[in-house]
């Protein structure tokens, strides 16, 4: 190469440097490896802290600081920076998802597999930001919060979607400021939570960031201050002066059973309902008007028995999936008593309905002083359902809405199962690996959204999991409300005894604030071992319960008339955010393979 050529590639380069606010990697600059890593873990260990259990949640607005840091720099020099920023996402996600090692010992797999994955956020998030920044010469301010708003959305779909822990999560207690979340979705807060961080990075000094001595602008400070106070003024605008009016007055019931694998089943089935049953007539003496008790995900111990006609045809396929032990199953079939079996199995179900509802019935009575009331609450209960159809059983994670007198009104089926927690990739066509876990067998997921009717409101369930991922609850609420059933209420029955009272009880809570904000209805969340809430539509936790010890909450949410752009729009601004995200990928891609 020639000596002209050679100056022309360099001038080029420093043009191109110079056009993203840079200037090339000189003594002053923090790039190398040992920089890498302490950034890295800096960014790393404030952002852990800013989330549950320290909660310390101004540090989400310093935490992403120091990632940013090594975006601004003018070179990361090889492979080995990536190396060392996958690692710091290990570091990260292991300790923020360690609870996920509780539930049973195979469960460790399932938390390596998930945090070696997660951990491939942190260098996709410097990478993609350092392609905006030096190569296309984007500004720091947006080319971050767009790939880190991107990332975020690939995050709550990828795998079946994980999105405890976002950026957005970190200021839930800051009521005026998460009322953004109605527009875009907690993906609109995490956008501007990101762009104000870039704004205090740029105003650092030049000697950080590989400038040298120039001085620090002060015009990034002014565009965040900006951002910010636009965002509180319109979180003012969205939660004064709109009607509200009563709902139906609910209780919660909180158990405190931790999930334990092994010991004797029907002993600890009955220890539940009789927990259940027993905080049940102590709400009903503290109120006896209550119109709905709810219990939570699985509480129930008798499941829901549907049967299809044509359902026994043929037999050999249901011994699988039957309720009785296998070989009892077996001996039924053998006889060619199975479908007798089944049938009698529902019919004991149905008797077990009929007693709760009256046993809560006589509680209420006895709690009233008035003997001319005759008000008795329906029921909302957590459990198993059955659903033997021609050829096959289907298993669902299921919310059963009774009347006060035990009869079945409606149900709703989990629609978004949780992967190796309610099911084994590829297990249905290898059972075997069933065997490597607690499970024994996979669920089905359920196919339509429901609203139940209740004094005078609609109220929409859902299960456990499903709160943590915005998409799954907004599309629920906009499909009611294309049918004309538009929710007034949401509620979440989930069993979280999985986790033994750790940070994941309330990074479970923390989404339910944020699905409250976007969907604009208030939400009830009624948790075995906690934390159950009553949560208002502007995201204030109204009630909570304590954190695996049992209570009864008795609450009365207010019906919200506004209305939410998110719901009407869905997660266009998040999407895009992506896409652009894949364009900074495949300019990458292609100037690694130059």
């Amino acid at each position: 190469m020639s000596t002209a050529t050679g100056r022309t590639s360099v001038d080029g380069e420093r043009k191109a440097l110079q056009s993203g606010g840079l200037q090339p990697a000189g003594r002053d600059t923090l790039a190398g490896s040992r920089t890498t890593v302490g950034l890295g873990l800096l960014g790393s260990l404030t952002f852990w802290m800013s989330q549950p259990p320290l909660d310390w949640g101004p540090l989400g607005w310093v935490a992403p600081v120091f990632w940013l840091l090594l975006i601004r720099q003018p070179r990361l020099s090889g492979w080995r920076p990536y190396g060392v920023l996958y690692l710091v996402g290990v570091v990260y996600w292991g300790a923020s998802t360690y609870w996920l090692t509780l539930p049973h010992w195979s469960a460790a797999l399932g938390w390596v597999a998930m945090f070696l994955y997660l951990a491939c956020y942190v260098p996709l998030f410097v990478g993609l930001s350092r392609v905006a920044v030096h190569r296309l010469a984007v500004p720091l301010i947006v080319a971050a919060p767009v790939v880190w708003t991107g990332l975020e959305l690939v995050r709550a779909h990828f795998a079946t979607g994980f999105l405890m822990a976002a950026l957005a999560h970190t200021q839930y207690r800051w009521i005026g400021l998460i009322q953004v979340s109605d527009l875009v979705g907690a993906y609109g807060l995490s956008f501007l939570m990101m762009f104000i961080s870039a704004c205090l990075t740029m105003s650092l000094p030049g000697s950080l960031m590989g400038m040298g001595g120039r001085p620090a602008p002060r015009w990034p400070l002014a565009a965040g201050a900006a951002a910010l106070i636009a965002a509180l003024a319109y979180g003012h605008f969205r939660t004064v002066d709109h009607p509200t009016r009563a709902g139906p007055k609910v209780a919660l019931i909180q158990g405190s059973i931790d999930t334990v694998f092994g010991g004797d089943p029907l002993r600890q089935r009955t220890a539940i309902y009789r927990q259940y049953i027993n905080l049940s007539r102590q709400a009903l003496h503290r109120d006896p008007g209550l119109d709905l008790l709810v219990w939570p995900e699985s509480m129930y111990i008798v499941p829901l028995v549907l049967i299809d006609e044509g359902a026994f045809l043929p037999e050999e396929q249901l011994v699988q999936g039957f309720h009785f032990p296998p070989a009892e199953a077996a001996a039924y079939q053998s006889e060619k008593r199975l479908p007798e079996a089944i049938d009698e199995w529902r019919a004991v179900g149905r008797a077990w309905f009929s007693q709760t509802a009256a046993t809560i019935a006589e509680a209420a009575a006895a709690g009233r002083k008035d003997s001319s009331s005759t008000n008795k609450p329906a029921l909302l209960l957590g459990l198993d359902c059955e659903h033997y159809r021609p050829g096959g059983l289907d298993r669902f994670n299921t919310s059963l809405y009774l009347n006060p007198q035990g009869e079945v009104i409606d149900y709703y089926h989990k629609m978004h199962p949780v992967m190796f927690g309610e099911y084994v990739p590829l297990g249905n066509w290898f059972p075997a690996l069933y065997r490597l876990t607690p499970l024994s067998g996979g669920l089905t997921a359920g196919s339509e959204p429901k609203a139940y009717e209740i004094a005078g409101a609609r109220l929409t369930p859902n299960i456990c999991y499903e709160t943590i991922l915005p998409h799954v609850i907004r599309r629920q609420v906009a499909s009611l409300r294309d049918e004309g059933r538009e929710p007034d209420i949401l509620i979440t029955q989930t069993n979280d005894g999985w986790f033994w009272g750790s940070a994941a009880l309330d990074m479970h809570l923390i989404c339910g604030v944020f699905r409250a904000v976007e969907c604009r209805k208030p939400l009830l969340i009624a948790a075995n071992t906690g934390i159950s809430a009553h949560i208002d539509a502007d995201g204030r936790i109204l009630a909570h319960g304590p954190r695996r010890e049992t209570d009864t909450l008795i609450v009365r949410p207010q019906i919200d008339a506004r209305l939410s752009g998110y719901v009407l729009a869905g997660d266009w601004f998040a999407w895009l955010c992506a896409a652009s995200s894949a364009g900074l990928a495949l300019v990458g891609w292609k100037g690694w393979k130059r």
